[in-house]
């Protein structure tokens, strides 16, 4: 049973790469840059897909996707018309494959109506083009897969131009990664006239028979108007897992037995391999084998090796302790007062250097670029916008970026939440756009790049922009503001992230229910992220999101609060300084620094954990100036800056509990345990800041 599981899990996992697939050819098809092997592609991703799941038995999946293939091969044949029509019917269809490879996966059901509604949907577009190609599918099965292709009788619109002999010998190690020839042989029945003959002449006597040793091979003849390199891309699945000789046909085969195909009961489930790309033949005789190494294609793709992600865990754990053993050893050399130019420190900084190297290869193994993540939100905007009966479409950026793992996985619910509040509340509906001048479909930007040692996430949209007025009195009716106050721009956008803020007029399947984006805020803070606003009124509003490349390492700025040892963000920092007294003022709301011409509160960090503090006794205290994710400042006071340095980040909500103010924990170099700081929330615990110049006195530090 474990070993189904495995197969089971293996055939998801690879699904996941087909449906990316289908992904990028329908991407290509809709910006119009596709040729005719693009729409092959797509084909056979969807036939990968049906093939793998008839073999689970997984009807409502093998149903739809049987039909959805139908389409697909209607349109690569040239009687389907490529039309904005039909391609919005292929996204959608695509939507509603993926949905129920992941019900499947997830052992879930849908709907049935809601598949027969996107089944109507393709009918339509085959008319009355061919009305096999209306079946359901839904007798579709694995005994029915052998059966339909070995009975060769469907008819040809013209004569074939090609006659192939073809001999396949499937290895044990074909059927152990869940292949099945009679799959193989249904596309291959697809390509023209399919006879076959079963060759049991190696079956031994039952006495010497081992069922895990293939000895059956089959002998095939294909006429077509196709050439070999259709039929080796057949085969591509399982190259390596088979001996497999094609060959032109020149003279007419001599009459072949019909050997009925023994339907098996339980018959192994396939695994579907990713694709190799296979060479044009350069002869009439084509041998498939695995390549060797010597001779792989260096610009194809390269190959890859899936690891339990428990293991890969444990290795970044154990580089964790390695870069902490290194800090340790780094302290006890440096109070050893050495020369620089001894053989110790260079050892010594030799072994940070190959520590940091390690952190980063390992760091690499758990990265993944965005572009999954992109091609689910792509599904996200087609839905919202059949929701809100809007026109939306969705164009991406930086797909390439890599992340960590761990960061795409959380990141997926927050960036659902904004794609589904971009189409609902920013985008305008189609008359409202045709009057304002815009192009009646909304456009959805979203995009990732690098920056400073962290990944910026944009959701951009082209709507109506934020309408502060309405916002700002929604909160003052809701109690979330003083009535009488007024604020700049930045806070106002800030107002969204409060929780239970909604502008949503009526209850909808999408908004209105009082989950806000202070759901966002907080899902993003988690992964030490921030999110900021920018919007323009008629243009339309941007959410960005900054992010940690990695969960596992960050570098801080080692600081002392109080009698405790103390880790701030350097992400989070702008500079350090110790103003004039002359720069302090005290307004309404506390003590304020100016700084290049503006008023930036300050906060002391010691009274905000509680912890006893002398930074005033030396005169001008030491100040983080911070920037929040709305773009607002803050300095923080602190007794001390030490250092910067790489640190481990250890998790405190399973190992402790969660401390307001702080983020997490790590260890020092002298094995000291030293508390990260949530900046954000240190900074912005007192509310509002104080963007416009406050009334002032000017106050001496400690007055």
């Amino acid at each position: 049973m474990s070993t189904m599981n495995s197969i089971r899990d293996t055939f998801f996992e690879e699904c996941e790469d087909l449906l990316a697939a289908l992904s990028d050819g329908f991407a290509a098809m809709q910006a119009s840059t596709h040729d005719a092997e693009t729409v092959n592609a797509v084909f056979r991703a969807v036939h990968s897909i049906k093939g793998g799941a008839g073999a689970f038995h997984l009807a409502d999946l093998v149903s739809f996707a049987h039909r959805f293939e139908t389409v697909l091969d209607e349109l690569r044949a040239g009687r389907l018309e490529l039309s904005p029509d039909l391609m919005f019917v292929l996204l959608r269809s695509a939507d509603h494959l993926t949905v129920l490879v992941e019900a499947a996966r997830d052992e879930v059901t849908i709907e049935p109506s809601i598949t027969a509604g996107f089944l109507a949907s393709l009918d339509a577009c085959l008319g009355e083009t061919d009305e096999d190609t209306k079946d359901t599918g839904e007798s579709f099965s694995f005994a029915a897969v052998q059966l339909d292709i070995m009975g060769f009788d469907a008819p040809s619109a013209s004569a074939p131009a090609h006659k192939f002999n073809i001999t396949f010998a499937p290895s044990s190690t074909l059927f152990a990664n869940g292949h099945d020839p009679a799959f193989l042989f249904e596309a291959l029945s697809e390509l023209g006239n399919l006879s076959a003959e079963m060759d049991i002449s190696d079956l031994p006597e039952w006495d010497n028979f081992d069922p895990s040793i293939p000895f059956i091979k089959w002998s095939l003849v294909l006429e077509t108007d196709q050439d070999e390199s259709a039929i080796l891309t057949v085969f591509e699945f399982v190259d390596g897992l088979c001996t497999l000789t094609v060959s032109a046909c020149l003279d007419e085969p001599e009459p072949i037995l019909e050997t009925a195909m023994p339907t098996l009961e339980n018959p192994p489930a396939p695994q579907v391999l990713a694709a190799v790309e296979t060479p044009s033949p350069r002869s009439e005789d084509v041998t498939l084998a695995k390549k060797p190494a010597a001779v792989s294609d260096p610009h194809g793709p390269k190959p890859t090796l899936r690891v339990d992600l428990d293991r890969v865990d444990r290795l970044i754990n154990a580089v964790g302790e390695l870069i902490i053993n290194q800090a340790m050893i780094s302290q006890r050399v440096g109070e050893m007062a050495l020369s620089s130019d001894s053989d110790v420190v260079n050892y010594v900084e030799d072994y940070r250097l190959l520590a940091r190297d390690i952190q980063e290869a390992v760091m690499a193994i758990r990265a993944q670029p965005v572009k999954p993540l992109f091609q689910r939100m792509s599904r996200i905007v087609r839905e919202a916008a059949d929701a809100t009966g809007k026109r939306a479409q969705m164009i991406s950026f930086g797909e390439e970026i890599e992340v960590d793992k761990t960061v795409i996985e959380r990141l997926a619910d927050p960036l659902t939440h904004m794609i589904r509040n971009a189409v609902d509340h920013g985008l305008e509906d189609v008359e409202t756009r045709i009057a304002a001048g815009k192009d009646p479909s909304g456009t959805i930007r979203l995009s990732a790049a690098h920056r400073s040692g962290r990944v910026i996430i944009s959701i951009k949209d082209d709507g109506a922009g934020l309408n502060r007025e309405k916002i700002l009195g929604i909160a003052k009716s809701k109690g979330l503001v003083p009535p009488d106050i007024e604020l700049p721009d930045a806070e106002i956008d800030a107002l969204l992230f409060l929780p239970g803020f909604s502008t949503a007029s009526k209850i909808s399947n999408l908004s209105g229910r009082g989950v806000g984006l202070d759901v966002v805020r907080t899902a993003v803070m988690a992964l030490g992220g921030r999110v900021a606003i920018m919007s323009n009124p008629g243009l339309g509003t941007e959410f960005t999101i900054s992010l940690p490349l990695t969960l596992a390492v960050m570098d801080g700025m080692v600081v002392s609060v109080g009698n405790q040892t103390m880790v701030a963000p350097i992400a989070s920092i702008l500079e350090t300084m110790r103003p004039a007294k002359e720069e302090l003022h005290m307004g309404p709301n506390g003590q304020y620094l100016s700084v290049r011409g503006k008023f930036v509160p300050i906060v002391d960090v010691a009274d905000s954990l509680g912890i006893p503090s002398n930074h005033r006794i030396n005169g001008s205290p030491l100040l983080l100036l911070v920037e929040s994710e709305n773009q607002s400042q803050c300095a923080l006071i602190v007794d001390e800056v030490h250092d910067q340095r790489q640190v481990v980040i250890k998790g405190l909500e399973h190992n402790y509990a969660t401390v307001s103010g702080v983020s997490a924990a790590t260890v020092l170099g002298n094995g000291q345990i030293a508390l990260i700081l949530d900046l954000d929330a240190i900074a912005f615990q007192r509310g509002f800041s104080g963007d416009a110049m406050p009334e002032t006195a000017t106050i001496a530090p400690g007055e």
